[in-house]
């Protein structure tokens, strides 16, 4: 059934019923063990201080907080996970370990939902994505056993940087959107890294290859590790990667990188589904309220100033980002 017929509270309205049943079903699961699960160590780590707040309580809160989270998102040019990790762990008490399997859920959903979609426009390149996916998984399974083995605070403290950095990314960068590359590399040949796709806005047929493979394959051991480790969709760093390293469009950099995440957050995800980490009455209602919050910004998206709202996050990044580094300090 298509649903390009409906207007935006129809599918809101669906969108919300599946969610609801999406919860009971969960709650239901759960039943008398959610307060047992909530409250039980992973290896000795707890969800979080006893707050005195009934459990039923936070899942509604998470569903209103991600809610936002996605409207900003959209407006922001950003992706939901690298906004939901920092944000969670620093004003929500919930152990970072539940709140890393609960950010990987969040942007393996986002990745999904679009990955077909760019894959039919050619927006999302196989023979781009396969090498690099191939790589970046690899290493988030690496980073997402490091990131479980490794103490807190240290994590903490590892994030706290981290989410520095992307702000300070996210400032500086200037994607292009048709690099020039004047020469093929032998291994993007190799790979047969280049396409073309149809760009709908000007209505040409777009031609592309890449070069300086090597530098940017290697770079995606590290940005597979932080992805694991951190629980964060790595988009941040995906695009700039394939577009201002590689020389990707950007347009194909943004949809090569969001079928990625499907791939790289599935690998890191199933580590923290064995070491129970994710918990659905807190990972289910995240995910529906950030694509609830998607599909509201993607309307508000025409009227808002993007300028505005993007300094806004790298702002709340920068504190978010302090945030985790003031509790790896135990300040």
């Amino acid at each position: 059934m298509k649903m390009d017929h409906l207007r935006l509270p129809a599918k809101i309205a669906l969108f919300a019923l599946f969610g609801v049943l999406l919860f009971a079903v969960a709650a239901y699961a759960s039943g008398n063990e959610t307060a047992s699960a909530m409250a039980a160590a992973t290896d000795g780590a707890h969800l979080g201080p006893d707050t005195g707040v009934a459990w039923w309580v936070w899942p509604l809160v998470l569903l209103f907080f991600c809610f936002i989270l996605g409207i900003i998102a959209v407006l922001a040019g950003v992706g939901g996970g690298v906004l939901y990790v920092p944000l969670v762990s620093g004003f929500f008490p919930f152990h970072l370990d539940f709140v890393r399997g609960a950010g990987l859920m969040v942007a393996l959903a986002g990745a999904l939902a679009a990955g077909p979609g760019l894959l039919k426009r050619n927006f999302a390149s196989l023979r781009l994505a396969m090498p690099v996916a191939l790589i970046a998984s690899s290493c988030a399974i690496v980073g997402a056993y490091l990131g479980m083995a490794l103490p807190t605070n240290v994590v903490q403290l590892c994030l706290g940087g981290t989410i520095m950095f992307i702000a300070i990314l996210l400032l500086v960068s200037k994607n292009t959107a048709h690099p020039v590359v004047t020469k093929q590399d032998a291994l993007s040949l190799a790979l047969g890294m280049d396409g073309a796709y149809h760009d709908p806005a000007t209505g040409e047929l777009v031609q592309w290859k890449t070069h300086r493979t090597l530098p940017g394959l290697l770079l995606f051991i590290v940005i597979g590790v932080m992805a694991g480790m951190f629980g964060l969709g790595a988009g941040w760093a995906n695009v700039p990667v394939l577009n201002l390293m590689m020389g990707a469009p950007l347009k194909v950099a943004v949809g090569t990188s969001k079928f990625l995440l499907s791939i790289t957050d599935t690998s890191a995800a199933w580590v923290y589904l064995n070491k129970g980490c994710v918990i659905p009455l807190m990972a289910i209602p995240s995910i529906i309220g950030l694509m609830l919050g998607s599909f509201v910004g993607v309307r508000l998206l025409a009227k808002a100033k993007p300028t505005f709202i993007r300094y806004m996050v790298i702002g709340v990044l920068l504190l978010a980002g302090g945030k985790a580094l003031m509790k790896g300090l135990g300040i």
